[in-house]
């Protein structure tokens, strides 16, 4: 069975290249190894899909190559998807941070790519297990897909398989073993948007505070990669910065700014948190030389923590130190309160991660189209990508571009 592309994945950049090919009068089969199509979608947002972000730009992105998205993001804008939704006659709103999720269910998105698709003239096959992607050996300008219910030939294959986040969904790694088979490069897949786990030392200090919640700013620090020092030309830190919520749980932290910080953090890292962001705390403390105390320091905390962190870390600071109440010990004080530093054990891993860091090398492909450079045909979307978007509706609208990239040039 012949068609011009087949498209290996029908989750949110799966579908999009679909139809942005079948549009084009372009003989599409999408293959989807799942029993039905979008299922992450499904599940985003609390079930009701935050869509894309309004505020969507290439900086909110890490990649070896943070230049690689501006092609595609530019081109296919969060305003576009939003002429589609609003086409279909989904409602829709704005919460925190330019986040566009459905008034109603996730449903809504998959079923408006489903109707788009079907008017495309695209061909959805569910429950497709693919086991190879391989040159014709008559002609090595086709492709062959040798699946679980036959063989399919085709000038174009895009990989749209997706990263190693929630396995129970079925994440798996094709995409990556299908760019090695060709010889292309990957950056090492690791889990983003990710809970971090205490070390042992943190969660005996911490981990009864579960569910405690707090806004904090979080950054991490790394080294920058080999990789990207070279291309960039810097060899400087790395940081991220992100004002949200904290969450203690009953391994580690999470809540947004955790999930943001997590896919800067690489193992071995640190963390910090400003637990009282824009405030200087203990400046009460500096307009008296009478009552410094760890009682004055706690009062002056719970004014900015919740009650139960407020007095666990006036604890922990009165094991470690007797207190220093001269003008310089307090500014010390002031200075650990805007950086709490934790060196995390670990992560929750890839079971608990909403994306995947890393993936195919951008170095490998083209900007524009997301063809790789050294196979004709064969092209790469998504999130098997080396392209990662920060929490809030980013990654959808790299799917969204990455696809409709793809899908106007097969």
């Amino acid at each position: 069975m012949k068609y011009d592309v087949v498209v290996l994945g029908a989750g949110a950049a799966g579908m999009m290249c679909a139809l942005e090919g079948g549009r084009r009068g372009r003989r599409v089969l999408l293959l989807e190894h799942g029993e039905r199509v979008g299922r992450k979608i499904l599940i985003s947002g609390g079930g009701r899909c935050n869509f894309t972000n309004v505020g969507t730009k290439a900086e909110n992105f890490l990649s070896e190559n943070p230049h690689f998205a501006k092609s595609a993001l530019a081109r296919y804008t969060p305003k576009d998807f939003m002429a589609l939704v609003e086409k279909h006659g989904i409602a829709y709103h704005e919460k925190t941070l330019g986040q566009l999720f459905c008034d109603g269910s996730a449903q809504q998105i998959v079923t408006m790519l489903e109707k788009e698709c079907g008017e495309a003239g695209v061909e959805a096959r569910c429950g497709v297990q693919v086991v190879a992607v391989r040159r014709n050996v008559n002609d090595d300008s086709h492709f062959e897909i040798v699946t679980s219910v036959g063989d399919f030939e085709c000038d174009s294959v895009v990989v749209a398989t997706g990263g190693l986040s929630i396995p129970k969904m079925g994440a798996t790694g094709f995409g990556y073993e299908v760019a090695k088979q060709f010889g292309l490069a990957i950056v090492e897949p690791r889990a983003g948007l990710v809970p971090l786990v205490f070390s042992v030392k943190d969660h005996e200090q911490w981990c009864d505070l579960a569910g405690l919640s707090t806004e904090v700013v979080a950054t991490a620090e790394k080294q920058i990669s080999p990789l990207r020092a070279a291309r960039s030309g810097r060899d400087d830190k790395f940081r991220g910065r992100f004002r949200e919520k904290l969450l203690v749980t009953h391994r580690g932290v999470s809540g947004p700014a955790v999930l943001q910080i997590s896919s800067y953090w690489t193992p071995g890292g640190e963390v910090r948190f400003d637990l009282a962001p824009g405030i200087a705390v203990f400046q009460p403390l500096l307009e008296t030389t009478a009552g410094r105390d760890w009682n004055s320091a706690y009062a002056a905390l719970r004014t900015v923590l919740p009650t139960r962190l407020a007095e666990r870390w006036v604890r922990v600071r009165a094991n470690v130190d007797a207190g220093d109440w001269t003008n310089a010990g307090i500014a010390k004080l002031e200075r650990e309160i805007h950086a709490w530093t934790l060196r995390p054990d670990g992560s929750e891993g890839f079971a608990k991660a909403e994306v995947t860091v890393g993936g195919v090398d951008t170095a490998e492909l083209d900007a524009r189209t997301m063809e790789s450079k050294r196979v004709a045909g064969l092209y790469f979307i998504g999130e098997v990508v080396d392209v990662t978007g920060w929490l809030g509706g980013y990654n959808f609208q790299w799917a969204w571009a990455s696809g409709v990239a793809a899908g106007g040039a097969v």
